[in-house]
């Protein structure tokens, strides 16, 4: 974990993002632990970046988790739907990763009883993937190395490819609308919006080698 904490301290949020895919995100619930592999993230480099929440360092009391430390857990709501995001930068600087998508592992079973669905639709969307892991609003401020709510280093898995692309939902920005900011996990099928011709057998891992 020292290492990761390290890289959330000192690189770009961009280059956050790009680690984290293939990373595990792990949930401790009452009922047992939920997690799986992040597939699908969007970077976000407020103040300068127009489709960020804290813009021109826009600062509100819903946005006060954004100028906290390096992997301060920052919540919001968006069409009803809770929205994860972790904190990339030295406290006071708003920039951060919108997890998109996870490919479930550890709960699954859990996870489709929580979300009345199964296989992509499980968890190939930000909103989808906060639900099933059941992750709670009162999580808003805690850290993603320490909380019930973690990243779980030695699980993570190398993605053959990652891909970048423009982020989703970010019309009328400018530049920003377009700006290739969102990192995938090539060819795993729990990528938002991923058709099936894309599809990767192997789910777009690296073969693991022992």
């Amino acid at each position: 974990m020292k290492e990761t904490i390290k890289i959330f301290e000192k690189s770009s949020t961009v280059d956050v993002a790009r680690f984290l895919v293939g990373m595990y995100l792990e949930h401790e619930t009452s009922q047992g632990k939920l997690g799986g592999y992040i597939v699908d993230c969007e970077a976000y480099l407020g103040p300068d970046d127009m489709a960020a929440h804290s813009y021109g360092m826009k600062n509100t009391p819903s946005l006060k988790a954004m100028y906290q430390n390096p992997g301060t857990i920052y919540l919001y709501t968006m069409h009803t739907h809770l929205i994860l995001n972790m904190v990339t930068q030295p406290e006071g600087i708003p920039q951060g990763v919108m997890i998109r998508a996870i490919e479930p592992v550890e709960g699954k079973e859990q996870m489709e009883e929580r979300r009345a669905k199964s296989g992509r639709e499980l968890s190939n969307g930000p909103g989808k993937l906060v639900e099933a892991l059941g992750i709670p609003k009162d999580l808003y401020g805690q850290s993603i190395f320490s909380s019930a709510l973690h990243l779980v280093p030695e699980k993570r898995k190398i993605p053959k490819q990652i891909e970048t692309l423009p982020r989703i939902g970010i019309p009328n920005k400018g530049e920003w609308t377009d700006m290739p900011l969102r990192f995938v996990a090539g060819g795993n099928p729990y990528i938002t919006k991923i058709r099936r011709d894309q599809i990767d057998p192997e789910r777009g891992w690296r073969e693991e080698r022992n």
